[in-house]
């Protein structure tokens, strides 16, 4: 798993982005969060998150939101 920090997502929409490794975006899209029901990220909260090849390129799937406290991303 990677870890990094959500830099935008759009709830209306169902996607953002989450940076990693201090400078690289991926594209995450709802479907890839982890949990029931509506499924959302808020602005730099804390993720880990698996890379896959999706059909506009890469993107982050099982996105599980960390706790704050979480060490150094």
């Amino acid at each position: 798993m990677i870890k990094g920090r959500v830099k935008w997502f759009d709830a209306k929409k169902g996607y953002g982005f989450i940076t990693y490794h201090e400078d690289e975006d991926v594209f995450v899209h709802f479907t890839g969060i982890l949990g029931d029901g509506f499924r959302t990220l808020k602005e730099n909260q804390p993720v880990s998150f698996d890379i896959v090849e999706g059909r506009r390129g890469e993107q982050a799937t099982n996105v599980e939101i960390l706790d704050s406290d979480s060490e150094s991303l």
